[in-house]
């Protein structure tokens, strides 16, 4: 469907492509200047649409900040409008470019989510119709973008979802499209990792990381993964980046040393950013964003590559591929911890700054996944700062958090698992208490929490007891057993953390297998304090079938779907796995 405005000679053209298998219809916005003058864009939408609301629309909404990403939030609004943006260069923690939509009664539900990894906005207004207008786009920032005569340009696409079955239907169907996105990667198992950064921070010696990988493997780890503090001049936050050299003359016998104990090798890297001391950024000052007579401004000590800027592209795939090729490295922990600040380029004062960022990113991305297909990319910008379409369909796992604490991750990967898929959601096991949670919940909390999508352990195993190792040894062979279900079955979440006992259930594709991940929040409200009484968590199975749990204990379909699946809270037993196989 295309338009055209004979004044100016702007061409807009209508692009939509539905997506097999799924209830996901994608929109994009094709313009073309076919006049004579330079036009300007204040803003670019990639689509309107109305969803049919009658008594007002609950909108549901993911928001938070730096280290409480994902908090999921509802509001009523029976009129007026609504709006979420950023202008950070990227999606940010604040919100992430998702946005449902229901009547005010409830029902089915909309959904609306953005590809695109820079600035964007979503707005939505009640109309007088009655009906709820969703736009969402990006936003040109800095602005406004110019289209000379004879040229193009598209938005970036917008997905539009929906469900008769409300939010939970809604999640289930972005993640259909999740998987749609990442081809046949998604069924590539996620091994389970070790991260040193928690035990060590910058104080990266050989010798220690692999006294930690040999603790690791024997809990059965799968994948040792050594985060900042590896390379020249990153003594701490003030300096080293840009220059990916490894410090130690031995890298590579160390990282020989962790494969020999099983375990495959995983990276840091944080390739768009420079530290004001590198040699990198002595040599090309003129590789970050920067405004003429303005001082350049440090956000945790670093300033950002113009990866708007060809040849900035070409180091950062130049020397990923180096450290790819020079090492067995099968896993690559992508980090981005600023945004831009004086976003500038001289002698290019109406460049499209965000867009050609973005350009340079997905470019990267994509030479990665071409020239290194065996290499897992984790996505993570601060924690869950870029968490958008257009990076899931190019990495594998997704950081959502920079928080591990157990009762914040609870509600962290709630709201996540709304908008993703759980084959998508690292999660780390941390000590207890940790650096952001002061309350301490048990091992077996942190680790079934950890299990809800791919395992990761961050804590300092030096420190852990025999009786934690062992214990640790014995849950991470239980999410081995369990874990193509939760990463290839439908996952819903059935009570969030606000509730005394929150619950999680994946089935798996055949519907044979069923795990519910549940953990009791902190009100203990069932046995053994009231005799008799269990907490319970009504399971969406089948009614006519029979289940039987790991015990032997076996339950109706009927009983699990009307009353429930019992759960006995004490103040040690805190969490628990149950495995239910359907019989025959």
């Amino acid at each position: 469907m295309s338009f055209v405005d004979e004044l100016t000679g702007l061409r807009a053209v209508l692009c939509y492509r539905p997506v097999p298998g799924t209830d996901v219809l994608t929109r994009w916005v094709e313009f073309e200047n076919t006049g004579a003058s330079t036009l300007e864009f204040d803003r670019l939408g990639s689509a309107g649409v109305c969803v049919p609301t009658v008594a007002g629309a609950r909108l549901t909404y993911l928001t938070g900040q730096w280290s409480q990403e994902f908090t999921r939030r509802s509001v009523a609004l029976p009129a007026g409008g609504f709006r979420m943006e950023s202008r950070f260069g990227v999606p940010g923690h604040a919100h992430v470019p998702w946005l449902a939509v229901q009547d005010a009664s409830g029902g089915p539900a909309f959904g609306v989510s953005l590809e695109w990894p820079g600035s964007w906005s979503i707005e939505a207004d009640v109309e007088p119709s009655g009906l709820t207008r969703i736009r969402a786009g990006r936003l040109p920032s800095p602005g406004p973008v110019l289209l000379e005569p004879g040229a193009s340009l598209a938005t970036p696409p917008v997905a539009l979802a929906s469900s008769v079955d409300g939010l939970a239907g809604l999640a289930s169907v972005w993640h259909d499209y999740d998987r749609v996105l990442a081809g046949g990667r998604w069924r590539r198992p996620r091994p389970v990792l070790y991260n040193s950064w928690e035990a060590t921070g910058f104080d990266v010696r050989s010798a220690h990381q692999l006294e930690l990988a040999k603790r690791a493997a024997d809990l059965g780890v799968e994948l040792f993964v050594v985060d900042d503090g590896w390379f020249t001049g990153r003594d701490d936050d003030t300096g080293g980046l840009g220059d990916w050299t490894p410090a130690e003359e031995s890298f590579g016998a160390f990282v020989d040393s962790v494969r020999d104990l099983g375990l495959e090798f995983g990276l840091w890297v944080e390739p768009e950013a420079v530290s004001p001391k590198s040699r990198l950024y002595a040599s090309h000052p003129d590789w970050v964003y920067r405004i003429d007579g303005r001082p350049l401004t440090l956000i945790r000590n670093q300033l950002l590559l113009d990866l708007g800027l060809p040849e900035v592209v070409a180091f950062v795939k130049s020397t990923l591929d180096s450290l790819l090729s020079a090492y067995p490295i099968s896993y690559l922990k992508w980090d981005m911890n600023r945004p831009p600040t004086e976003r500038g380029r001289p002698g290019s004062p109406f460049a499209d700054l965000d867009a050609e960022h973005v350009a340079g990113y997905l470019s990267v991305l994509d030479h990665l996944r071409s020239a290194h297909p065996h290499v897992t990319i984790e996505a993570c910008a601060g924690g869950g700062g870029r968490t958008d379409l257009a990076t899931v369909a190019r990495t594998d796992v997704v950081w959502p958090s920079d928080n591990t604490g157990p009762l914040d991750r609870l509600a962290i990967q709630d709201g996540f698992l709304l908008m993703h898929a759980p084959h998508l959601m690292s999660s780390w096991v941390t000590d207890s208490p940790g650096v952001f949670d002061p309350r301490s919940r048990s091992l077996r909390f942190r680790f079934v929490t950890a299990m809800a999508g791919v395992l990761g352990i961050g804590a300092d195993l030096s420190r852990w007891t025999d009786a934690q190792h062992s214990e640790a040894a014995s849950l991470v062979a239980l999410y081995k057993q369990i874990r193509s279900v939760v990463h290839h079955g439908t996952a819903r979440v059935l009570h969030g953390p606000a509730e005394p006992t929150a619950a999680t259930q994946y089935t798996s594709e055949d519907g044979d297998t069923v795990v519910v991940l549940a953990w009791s929040t902190g009100q203990l409200t069932g046995a053994p304090l009231v005799p008799g009484r269990s907490s319970r968590v009504r399971l969406p199975v089948c009614p006519e079938s029979s289940y039987v749990d790991s015990s032997g204990t076996r339950y109706s379909g009927a009983h699990l779907k009307h009353a429930g699946l019992p759960f006995d809270w004490t103040a040690d037993h805190d969490a628990d796995v149950v495995v239910l196989r359907r019989e025959p």
